[in-house]
């Protein structure tokens, strides 16, 4: 009886050592998964971050460029190109397009990757400019607490008495839209996303809002960053530099 009792005893013990590897190794595998999530969390939110800042550059630079030149540069020549186009943009889908990197002495691409689209009102774009007729044509706008659209920068109609932004910078952001720094358009594989989509195809009206991944969520799911000049502060250093009539 004894050799039996012990014998239970010692199964008992091995189901018990199984179970708490099982356990064990069921834990390591949900912290590995938790591990993993929160790394790629970190590693998107750090390329937001580098995006962001390469942004911010960008502004910096449009800004000096106008300082120095008496204008907004065009937008690049080619996906390929970074230089400034060389013919005028007449028109605001014209002067829609890539960051002229090259020609301002920044990087021209995002945190993953993909150039960085560059919108500038075209009267702008020609010295000198002249404030007493230019009109600010750029407007970006967000979703209040019930998804309606708000104007973030900007209004219904931009005139001399009530100017908009005059140049918008943007990134298509991880998914969805965007041109490699090789020249390779980037597919959208959303459906429903309708403010990325805007961003994407429009010229002077730009949509900005918080990270979703909710494709139920108004206006879909975003990635977006997008970053606007005031026209009061492109103005000051224009004027500082002696650069504005």
């Amino acid at each position: 009886m004894a050799i039996s009792r012990k014998s239970a005893t010692s199964r008992r013990r091995q189901r018990g050592a199984a179970l708490l590897l099982l356990l064990a190794m069921t834990s390591v595998g949900a912290a590995a998964v938790l591990i993993s999530a929160l790394s790629h969390d970190n590693g998107q939110q750090r390329r937001s971050a580098l995006t962001l800042a390469r942004m911010a550059q960008a502004r910096e630079a449009l800004i000096g460029f106008a300082a120095v030149n008496g204008r907004l540069p065009r937008p690049a020549a080619s996906a390929t190109d970074g230089s400034e186009a060389e013919a005028p943009c007449a028109s605001e889908h014209a002067c829609t397009g890539f960051l002229p990197w090259v020609t301002l002495g920044v990087d021209g691409a995002d945190g993953w990757g993909k150039l960085l689209r560059y919108s500038v009102t075209p009267a702008y774009t020609r010295a000198p400019v002249l404030r007493i007729s230019a009109v600010a044509t750029k407007t970006v706008s967000e979703r209040g607490a019930r998804g309606e659209s708000e104007y973030r920068v900007g209004q219904a109609s931009c005139d001399l008495g009530a100017q908009c932004a005059p140049l918008v910078l943007l990134s298509h952001g991880q998914r969805n839209f965007g041109t490699s720094m090789l020249g390779v358009a980037q597919a959208n594989t959303a459906a429903g996303n309708l403010d990325e989509q805007q961003n994407a195809s429009d010229s002077v009206h730009f949509i900005s809002r918080a990270f979703s991944a909710d494709p139920a969520a108004p206006g879909g799911e975003f990635d977006d960053l997008v970053l606007s000049v005031p026209l009061s502060l492109l103005y000051k250093r224009m004027a500082a530099a002696h650069r504005l009539p």
